[in-house]
């Protein structure tokens, strides 16, 4: 082992021991003290929200500043917005009636491993959750958005700091290795994991409890009663949205043929361009490594970095790169997640056949996760609502702002949960309810009997000829033999 990996696992056990000092000092303060120090967390990190995004960019080259701006304002004043009046230290709740009593009880150490693509946004996101729940948190960063990261806590420290409690309780590797990583979750009392499937998977091999996501490969279908203009307009607000870095951004367009000329008209005068011939084969030579997966060079850029890489032409004011598929699987790189300025397009007959098609491309890397759908017919949405395997589904909205929370109630946040179809713990965006136990306190209900029955005191006319019984019925099953 190189010293690296060394100092990596010791810096992860003695963050541990700090944070595990520090909460529990977490854990003896009210709902009202707790509550103020992420609100004013969530002041702070609105403040620097652009200063935030900028350097993101700088750092991985991820993105677009604008955009990491409204991600850190998400994860900073509409997410205090929705967990400020959450019920999340002591008692939670007493019902009379059925004498019981349900305490809050913090889950301890949260390790929180954070993504290059979201990095600012979900740091701040999982340490005010961490801590409204009663958690401190201790974060492992990808390498590649170390600054970024650390310049984010170093900002929440400064809250902590100035709010008269420990700063351990928000605190970040400086040597992030594989295998400090591997002890911090080791050594946590939970993993809260959001970053590719290797890590996540590491997550849940770890015997640590764990709430980790899957990879988003949307499907995004336009039914034929779907308001065209509207449809892609929005899928390309959301496929461009931080040049499509967020898991729930989609990644294949779907079709009826009957509206399909239309669909690409618009698709068109949004700044799509199909490749086609050599343009798209030097495209797809880009967008894998030799092992099928995700080129990291081409993710989070817009499709004129991706034109140029490719060596390639496009039109002055190209969005989005789009490509005629005929399949799905691992010789279709357009069929698969591309967190970039890339969709896929598939032309089917009915929604009968778009479900199906729908199902594959989820399975191709993305079940449990997501699925938009625009159209007008309620019950073909119902349709796909009940069946489709995913945790989520966005209805005529853009599937990277509904998936998060911008244009959906869903609650806010950078954590999207595949369910156990997609290899998660838990369907749900993740809230701070999924970070505390809850404890039950429950009494006698005063229903119960003490005493032995009394014993059968049948008279012999009384009594039951069992082996009389036995007979009969073993007489009419051997004829219904």
């Amino acid at each position: 082992m190189v010293d690296k990996d060394l100092l990596s696992i010791q810096e992860a056990r003695s963050l541990v021991r700090a944070a595990k000092k520090a909460q529990a000092e977490l854990a003896e303060m009210t709902q009202e003290k707790i509550d103020g120090i992420v609100k004013a967390i969530s002041e702070a990190a609105y403040a620097q929200a652009e200063t935030l995004g900028a350097i993101a960019v700088e750092e991985t080259g991820y993105g677009k500043v604008a955009d990491k701006t409204a991600k850190n304002v998400l994860a900073s004043q509409k997410l205090w917005e929705a967990i400020k009046d959450m019920k999340t230290v002591g008692i939670l709740n007493e019902d009379k009636e059925k004498k019981v009593t349900e305490v809050a009880v913090p889950m301890g150490v949260i390790a929180g491993i954070v993504p290059s693509t979201n990095p600012t946004s979900t740091t701040i996101y999982k340490a005010m959750i961490s801590l409204k729940s009663g958690n401190a948190i201790v974060f492992t960063p990808h390498p590649s958005a170390k600054k970024c990261i650390g310049k984010t806590v170093e900002i929440i420290r400064n809250v902590l700091h100035e709010c008269g409690v420990n700063e351990d309780l928000v605190s970040v590797m400086s040597v992030p290795t594989i295998q400090g990583s591997g002890e911090l979750m080791k050594v946590a009392d939970l993993i809260l994991a959001t970053g590719g499937p290797g890590m996540v998977k590491a997550a849940y091999s770890s015997g640590t409890p764990a709430l980790g996501v899957g990879a988003g490969n949307v499907p995004a279908y336009i039914e034929r009663t779907a308001d065209i203009e509207d449809a892609v307009a929005k899928i390309f607000k959301s496929k461009t949205f931080d040049n499509g870095t967020i898991c729930a951004s989609e990644q294949s367009i779907v079709t009826e043929a009957c509206i399909a000329e239309k669909v690409k008209a618009a698709v068109v005068a949004n700044g799509g361009f199909f490749l086609q011939g050599e343009d798209l084969t030097k495209v797809k030579a880009i967008m894998e490594r030799g092992n099928g997966s995700m080129n990291p060079a081409i993710v989070g850029r817009d499709a004129q970095f991706i034109a140029k890489l490719a060596g390639i032409t496009i039109p002055a004011g190209t969005r989005v790169l789009l490509s005629d598929e005929k399949g799905v699987g691992q010789k279709f790189p357009f069929s698969k997640e591309k967190l970039t300025a890339l969709l896929g397009f598939y032309v089917v007959e009915d929604w009968k056949e778009a479900c199906e098609l729908c199902h594959a491309l989820l399975e191709n890397c993305g079940i449990g996760h997501s699925l938009a759908i625009h159209s007008r017919n309620e019950e073909v949405i119902r349709e796909f609502g009940l069946k489709k395997p995913v945790s989520r589904i966005m209805v005529n909205t853009p599937s990277t702002h509904g998936g998060v929370g911008l244009s959906t109630s869903l609650f806010p946040s950078f954590t999207l949960g595949c369910g156990t179809v997609g290899g998660s713990a838990t369907s749900d965006n993740v809230t701070p309810l999924n970070l505390m136990n809850v404890r039950r306190i429950a009494y006698d209900l005063g229903n119960t009997c003490c005493e032995s029955a009394p014993a059968s005191h049948a008279s012999d006319s009384d009594s039951i000829d069992v082996q009389a019984i036995t007979a009969l019925i073993v007489e009419q099953l051997k004829q219904m033999v």
